[in-house]
Order: C-alpha cells, then sequence, then structure tokens
C-alpha cells in the first residue's frame, strides 16, 4: 500500500472514528444517576392514601388485581419529543467499503409508573419502560410523580387533623 492510498484512508477512518465516540450506549445505567425526584417519590409516597395518590396524580391509565399483595396501579406516560438525526453521506473509497449511517439524538421513549396499594395506601412505587435519558435513570417519569412529591411533602408538614 503506498503512502497516497494511506492519507487517503485516513480522513474517512478518523471520521468514523470520531462518529461511533459520539454514540450514547443502549444501557446507561452504570454511567447515569437515578433522578432525584424519581428517587424521592420512591420514598415519600409511601403511605398515601389512593385519595391522595387520585389528587396528585390523577386516575390510573391501568389497574390491576394482585389478591392478597393489593392492587397495582400504573400511570403510563409516551413521550414524543422532536428528534435530531444526524445522517452521514456514504463514503466508498477504492477497494473499502461504503461507511456511511445515522445518529439519532432525543428518541422519544416511555415510563409506566406503578404503584402498588395496600390496604388503600401506597406501599412501593417503581419504573419501567424506555425511560432513561443519557444522563439520568427513569428521568421520563418525573411529570407523573413531581406533583406527588410536593404533594406528600406538603401533606407531612401539616399539623395533624383533630
Amino acid at each position: 500500500m503506498t503512502f497516497s492510498c494511506i492519507r487517503k484512508l485516513a480522513l474517512p477512518v478518523l471520521f468514523v472514528g470520531v462518529l461511533c465516540s459520539c454514540v450514547i450506549p443502549d444501557d446507561t445505567s452504570r454511567i447515569a444517576k437515578v433522578d432525584p425526584t424519581v428517587a424521592a417519590a420512591r420514598k415519600e409516597l409511601v403511605g398515601l392514601s389512593e385519595a391522595d395518590v387520585r389528587m396528585c396524580a390523577g386516575f390510573p391509565t391501568a389497574t390491576a388485581d394482585t389478591g392478597r399483595s393489593g392492587q397495582i396501579w400504573t400511570y403510563k406516560r409516551v413521550v414524543q419529543r422532536g428528534n435530531l438525526s444526524v445522517v452521514v453521506p456514504t463514503l466508498a473509497v477504492g477497494a473499502i467499503p461504503a461507511v456511511g449511517g445515522s445518529v439519532n439524538v432525543a428518541p422519544g421513549g416511555y415510563c409506566d409508573t406503578q404503584i402498588r396499594m395496600v390496604d388503600g395506601r401506597v406501599a412501593e412505587v417503581a419504573y419501567a419502560g424506555d425511560n432513561n435519558l443519557p444522563n439520568s435513570r427513569d428521568a421520563l417519569c418525573i411529570s407523573t410523580v413531581d406533583a406527588c412529591v410536593a404533594y406528600a411533602r406538603q401533606r407531612s408538614q401539616r399539623p395533624a387533623a383533630r
């Protein structure tokens, strides 16, 4: 291979290397932290009544009776964000195969906030779905629980009713 061929290949190889380093991994759980609001909801919503949850989160999208374990209320949230797609034109140099592709930034996702009710009170809060952002886990669930976290904090600061 001659020096001129190597020089022609250097730019495409460098470009592909830089492009690959920009890809966000599918599983960011090791590098992204749990959003503080959704983490607080796991603790601060425990003990709220069914009426309290309906006041702050509205009526659930779905419910499931789990027998002695109570009920599971699911709040489904689908996020359709504006996408930014960067398309890299296909580039072929001599005998080297074509290099190209696209990068999709800020795709949509969904969050299922699941609240387990036992004896009419919140016993547990969990999250499921494609709900992570590049720097924050469970972040697409914030809008489902943020009002309930504020509601629970207000209730805990009120003096007990007589």
